[in-house]
């Protein structure tokens, strides 16, 4: 059960108390405040991770491994892991803006056209 799911049911049982219904709902309130804070951080940062991934790639104009990439990176792209960079790629592959070949087993990627 979530902290949130607690408060709930914990507000259900009190909810002739009008003092603890207000203490309730401020500790609602204020987990609101804190996982919006923290999701919009993350989520803008991602952003920006993945946009250097394709620039990247883009610089390069051909398809690469995702060690390629890594190696042939002039910015931070070069100090990521690869598995971060996988990710990003995920991210890109999925809106359709790199477009992924395997073959034997080793992945390439490109930017679509």
């Amino acid at each position: 059960m979530t902290k949130r799911e607690n408060f709930n049911a914990i507000k259900e049982i009190v909810k002739d108390n009008a003092d603890l219904v207000a203490f309730i709902d401020h500790e609602l309130e204020l987990l609101d405040k804190k996982s919006s804070k923290g999701n919009s951080k993350k989520s803008a940062e991602v952003e920006a991770n993945v946009e250097l991934v394709f620039e990247a790639l883009k610089a390069i104009g051909k398809a690469v491994t995702v060690t390629e990439l890594i190696a042939s990176a002039d910015n931070e792209v070069g100090s990521m892991t690869n598995q971060r960079v996988s990710a990003y790629l995920k991210k890109l592959t999925d809106a359709e803006r790199v477009v992924k070949s395997t073959e034997k087993k080793v992945s390439r990627f490109a930017v679509a056209e």
